[in-house]
């Protein structure tokens, strides 16, 4: 992030930043891309097994919250905005990093899902967006940005993918809806579809490596995305000369998804 350290086009606003498993986390390039533009960021760790790998990187960033969200506990969500309503009384960015879906359901045929998998996936992947957005509304009064991740399997079949495809789908069709609902109160909101990254969420998808190795040799930059390239493309959509743009779907991907 050096060479956009010295710009603080970010510089006054907060930024909450969910997601951050450890350093090699999407969330945690876009953490240090907002800091690194002169943003305030708070951030949110799962639970004390993950706490020792996020505090270190909130210390790095002089994160003056650090706070935990487990979305299956009941409250938690609001008692992190609840936070920054006390410590800010306002905010400018906010990220969405989480999905989740249980095992058996994500590495098995779409078909045969569970009923319960399926919901879980989508209230953790989905639906929590959608409540995020709301509880960051009235943090927003002179608008903002919200963003979430989805990836290239929520339109096109990838192998190995599965459940997550219509979960993600589901996810980018709420962002379009939110962004026209948001859009009057100058608040934008956006998915952001990186290319295939190595990070604790993509270990759970069967053959990776191959998917890794397809998406370096098909895309037309033939390089692979990092988080950092994340972060930065991220940070632009948040920066106030972005305020026209809103409701995409951002590929961040070496072009590979307009390939055939």
């Amino acid at each position: 992030m050096n060479d956009v350290s010295s710009l603080s086009l970010l510089k006054g606003k907060k930024a909450l930043v969910t997601g951050v498993a450890n350093d090699q986390s999407i969330a945690w390039g876009c953490a240090k891309a907002f800091k690194a533009l002169g943003a305030d960021v708070a951030m949110t760790y799962l639970n004390e097994k993950a706490k020792p790998y996020v505090e270190p990187l909130a210390k790095e960033i002089e994160a003056p919250l650090l706070m935990p969200l487990d979305l299956q506990n009941e409250g938690q969500l609001e008692a992190v905005f609840d936070e920054i309503g006390k410590k800010w009384g306002k905010l400018d960015l906010c990220l969405h990093s989480i999905a989740f879906a249980p095992k058996d359901d994500l590495q098995g045929r779409v078909v045969d899902c569970s009923k319960g998998g399926f919901l879980r996936a989508m209230e953790i992947s989905c639906w929590s967006f959608i409540r995020m957005a709301k509880l960051a509304e009235p943090l927003m009064p002179n608008g903002g940005a919200l963003f979430t991740m989805t990836y290239y399997g929520s339109q096109m079949v990838v192998e190995h993918y599965n459940i997550m495809g219509p979960v993600k789908a589901a996810l980018e069709s709420a962002t379009r809806y939110m962004a026209a609902e948001l859009g009057p109160k100058g608040i934008r909101v956006h998915a952001i579809s990186p290319g295939p990254l190595k990070t604790r969420a993509a270990s759970g998808i069967s053959e990776f490596d191959k998917l890794l190795q397809k998406a370096q040799s098909k895309a037309p930059t033939r390089s692979l995305v990092s988080i950092d390239d994340v972060g930065i493309a991220v940070a632009f959509l948040g920066m106030d000369g972005a305020k026209l743009i809103t409701g995409e779907t951002l590929y961040i991907d070496g072009g590979y998804h307009i390939i055939d």
